[in-house]
């Protein structure tokens, strides 16, 4: 048995003792393989629950719909906004804590009603030490269960477990949530939020793979892979994208030639915290 097999067995059993489990679920690679993991465990008695807000992507909570119905688990979905919090508006150092304080907190408020007693997310073997990480203080302190972490699960072998149940998503680049594009201290806006959604809805109909438009308060700042900075840099995207941001109500539209880089907009030490939970 290989060690990747060993863990998978691990988390599985885990969630086996367990009567039942909702699985905070974005759709991305880690929260898809601990709702796989569960399924496999419980059967029916697994349920995925994915949180909609403004920060969430409307391609995203697609991609949720579709990875549920691959895994075959019950896929709830529920509504709240994380704008009714002037602590996540004010958009500081912390804001991943508001964030995912909110969003577990609804886990919690619909396993409750579903009579399931574990709530669980992606956070992985990683993750603690990847940087200021807020959002996972809001994982300990509201006793949410992380698999992957207890079972020393890293990205690799998470991408491994996916490959394992055959998922769409097992190579999905991370994805955090739309506020993660605003710089920290910038006030996090629907309007922000939205046109956000909008260009980089744009930039991925371009083909391209791992990617950001960073929103400075009317600059966008579009990251793309080093590897794909070339295409970036074509006569054709360069004056189409530049023409609709424009549109959307961008004042300026740059490309950054460092690349893409995770929390490239917040504290030094802060990479992009929702990647795994919300999930990514």
């Amino acid at each position: 048995m290989t060690t990747v097999e060993a863990k998978l067995e691990a988390a599985r059993d885990d969630l086996a003792a367990r009567d039942g489990v909702l699985v905070a679920f974005s759709g991305g690679v880690d929260s898809s393989a601990v709702a796989a993991l569960a399924h496999d465990a419980l059967g029916d008695d697994a349920v995925a629950c994915t949180a909609k807000s403004e920060t969430l992507p409307e391609a995203e909570l697609e991609d949720a719909r579709r990875v549920a119905d691959e895994i075959g688990i019950r896929h709830e979905i529920v509504s709240f906004s994380e704008l009714e919090s002037d602590a996540f508006v004010e958009n500081d150092d912390d804001r991943c804590y508001h964030c995912r304080t909110m969003r577990l907190g609804e886990m919690l408020e619909t396993a409750r009603s579903l009579g399931v007693s574990t709530v669980c997310d992606g956070t992985n073997a990683d993750d603690p030490g990847a940087g200021h990480r807020p959002g996972l203080q809001a994982v300990e302190e509201l006793d949410v269960h992380s698999p992957l972490l207890a079972h020393d699960v890293t990205k690799e072998e998470v991408r491994a477990i996916a490959e394992h149940y055959d998922l769409s998503v097992a190579d999905k680049p991370s994805m955090a949530c739309l506020s993660s594009r605003i710089p920290t201290g910038l006030e996090v806006t629907e309007d922000r939020l939205t046109r956000i959604e909008r260009a980089e809805a744009l930039v991925r109909q371009w083909g391209f793979d791992q990617f950001r438009v960073r929103d400075h308060d009317g600059l966008a700042r579009i990251e793309v892979s080093p590897d794909e900075l070339d295409r970036a840099l074509e006569r054709e995207f360069v004056e189409t994208v530049r023409a609709e941001l424009s549109k959307l109500g961008f004042d300026h539209v740059t490309l950054d030639l460092h690349g893409y880089r995770t929390g490239s907009v917040s504290p030094e030490t802060e990479s992009d915290a929702a990647e795994s939970s919300s999930d990514d």
